[in-house]
């Protein structure tokens, strides 16, 4: 798992790119433009399996006393309230669920956002999350970190209800978007299985992977 990779520009962009051998061939077959929606979104869930076992590795841990079928034992069991996942609609959804197959106990929050097609910023239209997130570790999930613009809308919305312990992950990211997520929240780590040459003019990542939400759902 590497810890950084540096985009353009006078400020490294800073990422833990997860580069791990399935979660890298996993990826590959899911750029292929012939990769079917059926199998896109089955190795979306399965690739964040392993993407949520990576942002989840440093969680505290406690002990428990417990008995197993041959002598008491004290255990390890994770520390704290349970996790939030916090979706970016619609396409976190796509992550959300192979997470929530790791984590089934986590709570979950969804923030509803779509991109401008002429301004590119992110427009709210949906938010609904846990009561008391200030006291759990919050993971955001979004395929894409393109512009940043929908990533920094979700954290600047989580912080305002209350979040102050938060993860970023994605799928693919571009160099700009990192730069502007790291400018906006340098206290949100982002977790990515890889980061990508550029954003074209319609702020798509290239070589990226085409729209996440519309390959996952089948739509255009």
């Amino acid at each position: 798992m590497s810890e950084e990779k540096k985009a353009a520009g006078a400020t490294p962009a800073k990422a833990t790119l997860v580069d791990h051998p399935l979660v890298q061939h996993k990826l590959t077959i899911m750029r292929n433009k012939e990769t079917s929606t059926a199998s896109f979104r089955r190795l979306l869930r399965e690739i964040s399996l392993l993407l949520c076992y990576e942002v989840t590795r440093d969680l505290e841990l406690t002990t428990t006393r417990i008995e197993t079928p041959l002598v008491p034992m004290e255990a390890p069991t994770l520390e704290g309230k349970k996790l939030v996942f916090a979706s970016v609609l619609r396409a976190g959804n796509g992550l959300l669920e192979g997470m929530l197959d790791l984590v089934p106990a986590a709570r979950v929050a969804h923030i509803g956002l779509y991109r401008d097609h002429d301004t590119l910023e992110a427009v709210e239209y949906y938010f609904k999350a846990p009561q008391d997130l200030g006291d759990r570790l919050v993971i955001v999930v979004d395929p894409m970190l393109a512009t940043a613009n929908s990533a920094i809308a979700a954290v600047d919305r989580l912080k305002r209800r209350g979040a102050t312990n938060l993860r970023f992950l994605c799928l693919l990211a571009a160099p700009e978007g990192i730069k502007r997520f790291n400018a906006a929240h340098p206290d949100v780590p982002i977790f990515t299985a890889a980061i990508d040459s550029h954003l074209n003019d319609k702020g798509y990542i290239v070589p990226g992977l085409g729209d996440a939400g519309d390959r996952m759902y089948g739509t255009k």
